[in-house]
């Protein structure tokens, strides 16, 4: 499982032109199973996502056809962490 923070690196209004596309992207993520939860930081200046995958490499790659990450709007932190205690109902995304 990785926890992946998003550091914004250009301005809010650069940042909002291109999250339609962004969001669009989650979406593919979503449906291919690669993601549990993401949105913004408060205050708005990243965000955060977490995924369910094992292998690092094949994040690494749907990162990179992020439109924040085409077009250089932002920098991801990648922490991978082994959830050990959870809610009954988070285990769903565990692949266990």
């Amino acid at each position: 499982m990785f926890l992946i923070t998003v550091s914004y690196k250009k301005p809010i209004e650069i940042v909002d032109k291109y999250l339609t596309e962004h969001r669009s992207f989650l979406d593919e993520g979503y449906a291919k199973d690669y993601l549990v939860v993401s949105g913004p930081k408060n205050p708005r200046d990243g965000g955060v996502i977490i995924s369910c995958l094992k292998d690092r490499k094949i994040l690494e790659d749907y990162l990179k056809r992020d439109p924040f990450y085409i077009h250089e709007i932002a920098d991801y932190q990648i922490t991978e962490f082994m959830p050990i205690k959870y809610h009954q109902k988070f285990e769903c995304f565990l692949n266990l």
